[in-house]
């Protein structure tokens, strides 16, 4: 079993957070405990894609102006 630290914070009525140690991992929840869960199946889905054998990934370099 992996441990993470998830982030979070309140945006107005909305938890929001990511896995520190993982980029790309965030959702959103009404509740702590809803966050918590979306954050594991987001990283659940997100382990399921790496493992896909057959996924045709084309890297795209793209200009972003913050």
């Amino acid at each position: 079993m992996a441990r993470f630290t998830l982030e979070y914070w309140k945006d107005e009525d909305w938890y929001v957070g990511r896995l520190k140690e993982v980029p790309g991992i965030f959702s959103q929840a009404e509740t702590l405990q809803e966050l918590e869960d979306n954050i594991r199946e987001a990283y659940g889905l997100m382990r399921e894609t790496e493992a896909a054998p057959n996924l045709d990934v084309q890297p795209e370099e793209v200009e972003i102006e913050v």
